[in-house]
């Protein structure tokens, strides 16, 4: 048993870390920002991890075995950058195992597919935010693990669900764009796979996410098929041409990652099936 350290754990990734761990019966201790989660078993610390004292104040007084940092604002840089970088920090000063949460927003999307071997080249803040949080990570802590990973799906909590659901009610405007491809990830599978690598001598960039390269539009259809909603309530529309900023097709090919793994990361196809 380990204790373990679960930094951003009242997101929908952090919670199903939480889960994951108390059910292996670690010792585990999780970060909020705002407000702690329903999670009984843990216990719960606010943090600002832009306050690097904070934060290493933290970890000294934890003293995990393994630190994950799921913790991201997509539009604050101090965030994703530097407090991925204050976290990395704090872990490597007491000799704890990281693992890093990354995003397939450092790639540009102009290749057709992404191994773990490819540089990032964001054409985004946020992107450029998790490529400086990449590099901030490997050079403080060359033993630690930076999974990248891509559109998280949940049990119905995600954004992306939420979004399918109020479209198909007609309570939000908009549209699923049928030219912008990810690969979705389940949460269990994805945390399952973090600790995984967690309790693994694995160091390094690791991809982690679905087997399926799918459509914003195509993954909106899955969810409403599954979730009993009418698919042809969905607006589609095409992402090129609309002046959005961000990659329009990024597929990162997990293969080296999955050989690694007893955890299976399923395609949105599969964990979608109705």
């Amino acid at each position: 048993m380990s204790t373990v350290l679960i930094v951003g754990g009242s997101g929908l990734l952090g919670r199903e870390l939480v889960r994951q761990a108390l059910d292996a019966r670690h010792d585990t201790t999780a970060t909020y920002h705002r407000r702690a989660a329903p999670v009984p078993g843990a216990v719960w610390h606010t943090l600002d991890i832009r306050d690097r004292a904070a934060v290493a104040a933290l970890v000294a007084d934890v003293r995990p075995d393994v630190v994950v940092n799921a913790a991201y604002r997509q539009a604050d840089w101090a965030t994703t950058a530097d407090g991925g970088m204050h976290v990395a920090a704090a872990a490597a000063a007491i000799g704890a195992r990281l693992v890093h949460v990354s995003s397939d927003a450092v790639f540009s999307g102009t290749a057709e597919r992404y191994d773990e071997t490819c540089p990032p080249d964001p054409v985004t803040p946020y992107g450029a935010a998790k490529a400086a949080a990449e590099t901030a990570v490997a050079g403080l802590d060359p033993a630690a693990v930076i999974a990248r990973t891509s559109l998280i799906v949940g049990h119905g909590e995600s954004l992306h669900e939420t979004f399918v659901h109020a479209l198909a009610a007609g309570t939000a405007t908009g549209a699923l764009f049928t030219d912008d491809v990810r690969c979705p990830v389940h949460v269990t599978d994805l945390a399952a796979a973090l600790l995984e690598l967690a309790a693994s001598g694995h160091r390094g960039v690791h991809h982690v996410a679905g087997a399926d390269a799918v459509s914003r539009h195509e993954l909106g259809t899955l969810i409403a098929r599954r979730d009993g909603l009418d698919p042809l309530r969905l607006p589609s529309a095409r992402r090129a041409g609309t002046g959005i900023p961000g990659p329009l097709a990024v597929r990162l090919d997990c293969a080296a990652t999955q050989a690694r793994l007893t955890t299976r990361l399923r395609g949105a196809r599969e964990f979608l099936a109705a």
